[in-house]
């Protein structure tokens, strides 16, 4: 087969092939899960080690060396064809975590699409004066720990140790997890790559939302990522029996958490800058069909294109919530365990994508990630930017999760020539 121009549209045909090649591979990433009928891989699950064997197999296939680091990232390096021994390294890649019941394209779409970019790199004989290092995280959805990121943060030698304290809701602790997978925390700050030494971060992701399908466009280069605050909060009242206590002389956790709920979604509708709000996990204490709820415990997800309407949401929602708990003769606590500011990508990164996008004949679209993703973190140390994929009714993190194969196949040939762009920006 002829080598494909760099700055010819690619044909349907020709995105069909890239893209049902992705699909294969993810289609067998998707049946590694530790819930037979559903897509679930946690961090640190069994799925999570079958996988990293999977990914590091198909990496080693296409002549990567494979290492896993200390907080269980796979990398796979190719090395660059031009002074190896000094040359910079681009990072490409996402993460292989799910979340519960999920789709099989969320993170693993950008694992795999980096894979498939560095073989059309091969089989085109094109030379880089860097090495691409593929990053596939494993902590980045935050579903077993409350530690969403972390990852990533290890890379750029800002993981916090106290997470290795946070347990799972089984009580395993995050330090009991790594070590019971083989992995050394002590050498956590070993996984810090050096920033002198990175071209930068390239992410490419399905949208997981509805503007990509809206616009009718296939791809779209993302001009920044949501901040984000995550918390956990409780309710304590007065667990007791369901046909004793009189309505007026209960404290029920749970209407008191059905109130604070409203007051969240209220809070979300009224703010700017594209602001949500979410409780989305709740765990009623005893659980007791005939007893009244004495303990609630859920997670609040706070989000906003800027930092000032997501900082005053917080405030008004601890300050409403503390009033209705009050009011109900309930204990409230607010416990922050994540708070992303909002993350700018960086713009000349941002650019190579928008030139890859135009040289496949497709207008170039920009537009911000409401979801967080590994590039928040990266971005702390490294250029980055990130790429997303239409997503077919704007639904992720459910197994109706769908991209086109041409979509895809589009988003594999824009990431490979991004990185052939850059590469002639270094002079190849």
């Amino acid at each position: 087969m002829p080598a494909r121009s760099a700055s010819a549209p690619l044909t349907a045909a020709e995105a069909r092939v890239l893209g049902d090649r992705a699909q294969t591979l993810l289609d067998e990433l998707a049946s590694v899960t530790d819930t037979p009928g559903q897509v679930n891989r946690t961090y640190l699950s069994p799925a999570h080690a079958r996988a990293i064997d999977l990914v590091g197999a198909w990496m080693r296939e296409r002549g990567m060396a494979t290492t896993v680091d200390a907080v269980a990232t796979l990398r796979g390096r190719r090395e660059a064809d031009i002074t190896p021994e000094t040359a910079p390294t681009l990072l490409v890649g996402s993460h292989i975590d799910t979340v519960i019941d999920a789709g099989k394209l969320d993170g693993c779409l950008g694992v795999i699409a980096g894979i498939l970019a560095i073989e059309e790199i091969e089989a085109r004989g094109e030379r880089l004066p860097f090495a691409v290092e593929i990053l596939a995280f494993g902590d980045e959805e935050g579903v077993r720990f409350p530690t969403a990121l972390s990852s990533s943060s290890a890379v750029t030698g800002t993981y916090r140790r106290e997470w290795l304290e946070v347990r799972d809701r089984k009580g395993v602790s995050l330090g009991e997890a790594l070590a019971a997978f083989g992995c050394d925390a002590s050498a956590i700050e070993a996984a810090r790559i050096d920033p002198a030494g990175v071209v930068g971060w390239l992410e490419i992701h399905i949208e997981q939302g509805p503007l990509l399908e809206h616009w009718n466009m296939p791809l779209g280069v993302v001009t920044s990522i949501a901040g984000q605050s995550r918390f956990t909060f409780s309710l304590d009242g007065v667990a007791g029996h369901a046909g004793t206590v009189p309505m007026d002389l209960r404290h029920d956790a749970l209407t008191g958490l059905a109130e604070i709920a409203l007051t969240v979604e209220r809070v979300g509708r009224q703010g700017t800058n594209g602001l949500v709000a979410t409780v989305g996990r709740v765990d009623v204490k005893p659980g007791a069909g005939n007893t009244v709820p004495g303990r609630i415990e859920a997670t609040l997800d706070i989000r906003a294109g800027a930092d000032a309407p997501r900082l005053v949401a917080i405030d008004r929602i601890r300050y409403e919530a503390e009033r209705i708990a009050d009011r109900r003769g309930l204990r409230f606590e607010l416990t922050r365990h994540i708070d992303v500011p909002t993350c700018p990508m960086d713009e000349a990164l941002q650019a190579a994508f928008a030139r890859s996008v135009g040289s496949l004949g497709l207008d170039v679209r920009l537009l911000p990630s409401g979801a967080g993703h590994d590039a928040m973190a990266m971005a702390r140390s490294f250029p980055a930017a990130m790429l997303f994929v239409r997503s077919k009714d704007g639904i992720s993190h459910n197994p109706k999760e769908w991209s086109s194969p041409e979509d895809i196949g589009l988003g594999v040939e824009a990431l490979t020539r991004t990185i052939l762009d850059l590469a002639k920006g270094r002079g190849t």
